[in-house]
């Protein structure tokens, strides 16, 4: 496959990503606003936090290392061994759950049995669906790796709208179950994930389309361990890329879910505090979950397969290099753009949306500041993550080890200023925190990307320097936002909440306007790789 051709599909998944996230979010925001009128705060901080980091975490750490190492390198792989490397998730994730339960009921503060009831099924119930879910890791690898971008999008809907359903109907008709209705919603999720999975590859293989494809796999039976005399049961090259990626993605999982593992084990908030943060963490990092999270995750496999791992850009193929660093200039203004006008706009409207979304339950207190830090926040987390996702795609083995111990002191440094932060100024001690901390990666991942293009002829980090005439879009939509704010917003009724969304509507459409004229590039890469409709026609 060209490289032109990896862009394309690569180009494609991160669109039906972004739309599936866009769907995900959507209905997570919805359910949240509906549960918040039938059951307690202190029990949406139980689930959203408490609960989902031993989700998270169990699943993370049991896959997310193999993920990155099986997706290395295309498709040019012995695929017998690789899935029986995958299979090593499921009984790695056995261990994972065994330790991770004991810490959940023995080690953590248990919530008040009379205020939320049934905190222990509860807990077995989630590790339950964490390892219900690992069972589908090898088909995920092997659709990802060869490109079945709907194959994801239907699972991952038809899990996520019964999961939403089954959640509603039990909130409504059996609110007293408590956490049992979000244990049995998460284990229909994860059931129905793998039961998509296992039968679209039981209909595919051995069809005339995989034998067109020439699909590597022909039987079921090849989806499940098996060995062949004479070789290897495992790829040992995988697998030791594979040790490398688990030691960092240990530390990552840290960084990432940080603010969780300070609240559940320092018990600096309450369970309550725990679930307005929460509801407030969510809707703030809804455009960076369903746009930037897809997009990085598609366009990691797209730069792994481009380039070679650990070899100087001189050594490549320069056309491939040319294609590679071209898109990662355009993403980086991509994710530039989006994350600038998001932090102008979050500030002037953080206070409506909380209002609206959860009344004064959220927008009274340390809601909207928390918002406000959080919109700022998410340009941070927008070229990190594209930044990261070029890093990790071209470093070596070598390098990777070497980064683990920048990860290892970022990890420590988090944890502390976390734990520091929050006692000073509460839950935007977090973000504060996790703005210091993105920040020295970013710089990290750009250093390393000058240094892999320094003898080149492209400098692909020129997307980060936006147009002079977006900048002044922007400043004076942020001036003009504000000034709104104060005026019309958000005491005097609903006549002049619309005043202030329309001076929002105007700002932002003179922005988007900026952008059309001043990045000519951006909309080009825009309309013939991400938007599903041109890259057909165009790519």
């Amino acid at each position: 496959m060209s490289s032109q051709d990896m862009l394309k599909n690569a180009s494609t998944l991160a669109s039906y990503n972004v739309l599936l996230q866009v769907m995900f979010r959507v209905l997570t925001f919805l359910l949240n606003a509906f549960t918040l009128r039938f059951v307690s705060k202190e029990l949406i901080g139980v689930v959203n936090v408490r609960l989902t980091l031993l989700y998270s975490t169990l699943v993370f750490l049991s896959r997310e290392a193999f993920r990155r190492a099986c997706l290395s390198g295309g498709t040019d792989h012995n695929w017998r061994q690789v899935i029986n490397l995958l299979w090593l998730t499921l009984p790695l994730g056995v261990l994972w759950a065994s330790l991770l339960v004991c810490v959940w009921l023995w080690l953590l503060e248990v919530p008040d049995p009379l205020t939320i009831p049934h905190y222990g099924p509860a807990v077995g119930l989630f590790a339950l669906a964490a390892l219900q879910e690992l069972l589908a890791e090898p088909l995920w690898v092997l659709a990802q790796a060869h490109m079945f971008v709907r194959l994801k999008v239907v699972a991952e809907s038809l899990a996520m709208v019964a999961k939403c359903v089954l959640t509603v109907v039990l909130v409504v008709s059996a609110p007293q179950w408590g956490l049992y209705i979000f244990s049995a919603a998460q284990l229909v999720y994860t059931g129905f994930l793998v039961l998509c999975y296992f039968v679209y590859f039981l209909h595919f293989l051995g069809s005339g389309e995989a034998n067109r494809k020439y699909f590597p796999l022909q039987r079921v039976a090849d989806l499940l361990p098996s060995s062949v005399e004479g070789e290897p049961v495992i790829d040992w090259t995988l697998a030791r890329l594979t040790w490398s990626f688990f030691k960092q993605s240990f530390l990552k999982q840290i960084l990432t879910e940080g603010e969780r593992y300070v609240m559940t084990f320092l018990n600096v908030l309450s369970f309550g505090e725990q679930g307005v943060y929460d509801i407030v963490n969510n809707l703030g990092s809804m455009v960076a979950r369903f746009i930037f999270l897809p997009i990085e995750e598609s366009f990691y496999v797209f730069f792994a397969k481009v380039l070679e791992r650990g070899r100087d850009v001189r050594q490549q193929k320069q056309e491939e290099v040319a294609i590679a660093a071209e898109v990662l200039e355009c993403l980086l203004k991509l994710v530039l753009v989006i994350g600038l006008i998001i932090t102008v706009f979050g500030y002037a409207y953080s206070h409506l949306a909380l209002d609206i979304y959860g009344g004064s339950l959220l927008s009274s207190g340390a809601g909207p500041s928390l918002l406000r830090c959080y919109s700022s926040y998410v340009l941070l987390l927008a070229i990190n993550g594209i930044t990261e996702c070029f890093v990790f795609a071209a470093m070596s083995k070598e390098e990777v080890d070497r980064y683990n111990l920048v990860m290892l002191a970022l990890s420590i440094s988090f944890l502390l200023l976390s734990y520091m932060l929050t006692w000073w100024a509460g839950g935007i001690g977090f973000i504060l925190a996790n703005c210091l901390n993105m920040g020295l990666r970013i710089l990290h991942s750009l250093f390393y990307i000058h240094r892999y293009f320094l003898s080149s002829q492209w400098t692909p980090l020129l997307g980060l320097r936006p147009s002079p005439l977006l900048l002044l879009a922007l400043a004076l939509s942020a001036v003009l936002t504000a000034l709104s704010e104060g005026v019309f917003c958000c005491d005097g009724g609903w006549l002049l909440r619309l005043v202030h969304i329309a001076v929002g509507a105007g700002c932002l459409l003179g922005v988007l306007v900026t952008v059309l004229l001043t990045e000519t590039k951006l909309v080009q890469f825009v309309r013939t790789q991400l938007l599903p409709r041109y890259g057909k026609k165009h790519t």
